[in-house]
């Protein structure tokens, strides 16, 4: 099995178009056609992680968080990523394209709280920044350029990826002086038998989508086109891509809720502000640092609102409006989703093995 084919299975599940316009997601080291028999998932890349997984010989990371974040000024001989390249481990991070993803890191919140139906708390910015890309290629290339502009972003449609439509046509130039023409010869009018290549590519995409058709395209001067698209609403509002859940549960008391999240996240405290007392038929989630949006849960209507850390003054405006918040710390919050990352390498790859490391940890810990 190759990187790029567990990665393929990975940005099906979660595509890359769905992440936070700040985040670093994707293969951010390796290559995509190394060999893997062995992955190796956490939610951040340690020493002690790395050391793991190369003493299990695993030539895969998947790390929820992103271990290259900001841009990188060096990459020397005792830093994470070098050494990770170094001995043949490929790092790949979904982060937040697995948040919003259905089955995902808040559907798994969604589900140790219980809640039935469900909707996003915050929904993903309608997709008015999308650009239709139009270019034109000759047939042997069509898979190559349409490879390489797959896997810079573009593409990706709802739950698809790899969107594209081609129809065949004739294509015509007459290269002039300097011209370094891929087929016939310049100063001669040609006529070539071409496709012309359709996808879609999200804005925040655009500057790395066309520098992948420029490398990739057998042209000196590929022709191509970009076209403002209007967005189309969803068919079902509650389908529409974005953070966090929301949605009823079965009424409980609130102090039973609070230990129905703790045995569901395997750990053994929680923080709690507001009461612990009085029944919850509504509640919010989102993973990791999404304290700031519980004005969210409180506009929808939760009585409760599990997430992973909150600042201090949002704690208590919660509180002062009858909101019971639940922080699992960032990471507690979030870990169990690893155990889906590897259900779905395995069930797409029965030959690799898969598994959870055993070296990663919060980096907080109750005393």
């Amino acid at each position: 099995m190759r990187v790029g084919e567990i990665v393929g299975i990975l940005e099906a599940w979660a595509p890359l178009a769905h992440a936070e316009p700040w985040d670093n997601v994707g293969l951010l080291a390796g290559d995509g056609d190394a060999e893997v028999t062995r992955v190796v998932a956490t939610i951040d890349l340690t020493r002690e992680v790395l050391d793991e997984a190369i003493a299990a010989r695993a030539e895969l990371i998947v790390a929820y968080h992103p271990p290259i974040f900001a841009g990188l000024k060096k990459v020397t001989r005792g830093g994470l990523a070098y050494d990770a390249i170094r001995s043949g481990v490929a790092l790949y991070s979904p982060h937040t394209a697995l948040d919003v993803a259905q089955g995902g890191t808040n559907d798994m919140l969604a589900d140790v709280v219980g809640m039935r139906s469900r909707a996003p708390l915050r929904p993903s910015a309608q997709k008015d920044a999308e650009y239709k890309l139009v270019t034109f290629v000759p047939v042997e290339a069509r898979e190559a350029v349409s490879r390489a502009l797959f896997d810079a972003g573009a593409g990706a449609i709802g739950r698809y990826t790899s969107c594209s439509f081609s129809a065949a046509g004739k294509g015509t130039f007459f290269g002039g002086e300097g011209a370094r023409p891929a087929v016939g010869r310049a100063g001669h009018l040609e006529e070539v038998d071409e496709l012309r290549l359709e996808t879609v590519v999200p804005v925040a995409r655009v500057d790395d989508v066309v520098r992948a058709l420029r490398a990739a395209h057998p042209y000196q001067e590929p022709a191509f086109d970009l076209a403002r698209i209007a967005p189309a609403p969803p068919a079902d509002p509650a389908s529409r891509p974005g953070m966090g859940r929301i949605g009823p549960i079965d009424p409980i008391d609130r102090a039973a809720l609070i230990d129905r999240v703790k045995r569901g996240l395997g750990v053994a405290q929680v923080l709690v502000a507001g009461p612990i007392s009085g029944t919850a038929s509504r509640v919010a989630v989102c993973a990791g640092a999404c304290g700031e949006r519980f004005e969210d849960a409180l506009a929808k209507g939760a009585d409760v609102y599990v997430t992973g850390e909150m600042r201090h003054h949002d704690a208590l405006a919660a509180v002062a409006r009858g909101m019971t918040v639940v922080c699992a710390l960032h990471s507690g919050s979030e870990r169990p989703v690893l155990r889906r990352v590897v259900d779905r390498i395995a069930a797409a790859f029965p030959a690799v093995a898969a598994g959870v490391s055993r070296a990663d940890r919060d980096p907080f810990a109750f005393a």
